[in-house]
């Protein structure tokens, strides 16, 4: 229990008089002694003589609380709480209530409880007993209307999150290719699954100056709101280190300054990018603490080239270092973040980086298909559990016979 709510519970129990408690009983003594000893106390009194009245009075005016006599003629205790708990209004079918007994016996005690009532109080009333249990359903009737209010401000803040994850979503599907690249004598497919509405992965792919197209992929830390809004400064960051330089290299250099300028040390992505001559077929590889990229050649073998550098926005001045590659028709080459490797969360199925070189399809007579081979491995759609990581795939295939 917080300090605050403590305070709220303290405040409301130590004055008695905003609290009105209704006494249903058929006996007249026992309601005259009921009612002065409750006055006495300091509570608001009403009394009643028999279940139908207090029906009444009840779906009038709620009480704070009922001190309902179980045995009386026409409703009896047990038949008036039985109604009042099947009220639809919540202010009467939350009532706290306290059954007055004059049996004392076991039986009794469950026949009250069943019956729907908090608490039960045995006849005579000991009025040290009487206050006690007033007291404990007061409290927990203060503390479940905190708890009610805490409740509420939970579903405010979910549903605030719900509309800021929402935007986000809407910014970063903005920010993601939404078609294929129409390039000739090429094909590229893309897979991009967030662990929720928005993630930290975030690809494109440029217009060079040298009429080269530079692919790219990143994935930062976190997920939600904060992620988009990294995948956003990720996206301009590259889009402003081609426009400022023609090596994959060099641009890859600048995002990392620009990231370190923004952030320090405190924050890091990773990021790998090809810049491509579609003309040739001949690439150049730079990559920054990212998953190695895979080259797929229809002979069948497999090429996996690793980032040299680490993960972008770690340290100042990190050497990039340029790996080149000749694409015949027919190879294709595979960007990918780890979420790859996470699509369970259960470790003993993770995948290695040999398991999924094994599973690529090299025969696969475009970029979707090879695409939907490894998802058929990696992620597939019956897959019983979900990944904890984003996940996202970049194929890029160059036309055979080409």
């Amino acid at each position: 229990m917080t300090d605050r709510v403590s305070s709220e519970l303290e405040g409301e129990m130590s004055d008695n008089s905003h609290i009105e408690i209704l006494v249903v009983d058929d006996d007249a003594m026992s309601r005259r002694v009921l009612a002065q000893l409750l006055t006495a106390a300091g509570y608001k009194c009403r009394v009643c003589k028999d279940g139908s009245e207090a029906l009444e009075i009840v779906h009038a005016t709620p009480p704070t609380l009922l001190l309902l006599d179980f045995d009386m003629p026409g409703l009896n205790g047990a038949e008036v709480l039985k109604r009042l708990r099947s009220d639809r209004n919540p202010a009467v079918a939350r009532i706290p209530t306290i059954m007055l007994t004059a049996h004392g016996s076991e039986k009794s005690e469950v026949s009250c409880l069943q019956a729907g009532a908090d608490d039960f109080v045995t006849k005579p009333v000991n009025a040290s007993v009487l206050r006690a249990r007033i007291e404990t359903q007061l409290r927990l009737r203060s503390m479940r209307r905190q708890l009610e209010r805490q409740n509420d401000e939970l579903e405010r803040w979910r549903r605030n999150l719900e509309r800021d994850l929402a935007a986000a979503r809407l910014t970063q599907q903005s920010l993601i290719p939404q078609k294929p690249l129409p390039l000739r004598d090429w094909d590229v497919a893309t897979c991009y699954r967030p662990v929720i509405q928005v993630g930290g992965d975030i690809y494109g792919w440029l217009r060079m100056k040298d009429g080269r197209i530079l692919f790219w992929i990143a994935d930062g830390t976190g997920h939600g709101a904060a992620a988009a809004l990294l995948t956003t400064l990720a996206k301009l960051l590259f889009h402003h280190g081609n426009e400022e330089h023609d090596m994959p290299a060099s641009i890859m250099e600048a995002v990392n300054n620009d990231f370190r300028s923004i952030f320090g040390s405190r924050s890091f992505m990773t990021a790998m990018c090809v810049a491509l001559d579609p003309v040739t077929g001949k690439a150049s590889i730079v990559g920054a603490g990212h998953p190695p990229l895979l080259v797929t050649r229809p002979n069948g073998t497999t090429e996996s080239i690793a980032s040299i550098a680490p993960p972008l926005g770690l340290i100042e001045q990190p050497e990039f270092t340029e790996t080149a590659i000749d694409l015949e028709p027919g190879d294709a080459f595979l960007l990918y973040t780890d979420g790859v490797f996470r699509w369970t969360k259960d470790e003993g199925h993770r995948l290695t980086l040999e398991q999924l070189e094994k599973i690529l399809d090299h025969s696969a007579p475009t970029a979707e298909a090879l695409l939907k081979s490894v998802l058929a491995h990696t992620a597939p759609e019956t897959a019983a559990t979900t990944s904890p990581d984003d996940m996202t795939l970049l194929v890029v295939r160059r036309g055979a016979g080409k």
